[in-house]
């Protein structure tokens, strides 16, 4: 599971810098392959969109910060304090 979730994270990092290019240049890392209707361009957004559907079901499961033991100091239901023991 923990290769799954490392190609997973890169590949969502390789789509989420591409649409950082796209917004900012206008510029598609696809072109490189030959453009959005080039085999390996389609293969490669292809990956990145099955990544984006994986992390979203394994997300919670994997990620420290959504588990109770984060070490962030946030408790578990995400507020900086602990609750309050009853009065």
């Amino acid at each position: 599971m923990k290769t799954l979730h490392i190609v997973t994270f890169i590949l969502l990092v390789v789509g989420g810098l591409n649409w950082l290019l796209v917004g900012l240049l206008g510029w598609d890392i696809g072109d490189l392959f030959g453009g959005m209707d080039a085999f390996i361009s389609k293969i490669i957004y292809i990956l990145v969109g099955l990544s984006a559907v994986v992390v979203l079901f394994t997300h919670k499961k994997d990620c420290r910060m959504c588990m109770g033991g984060s070490s962030s100091g946030m408790g578990s239901s995400g507020s900086p304090m602990p609750p309050r023991q009853g009065m």
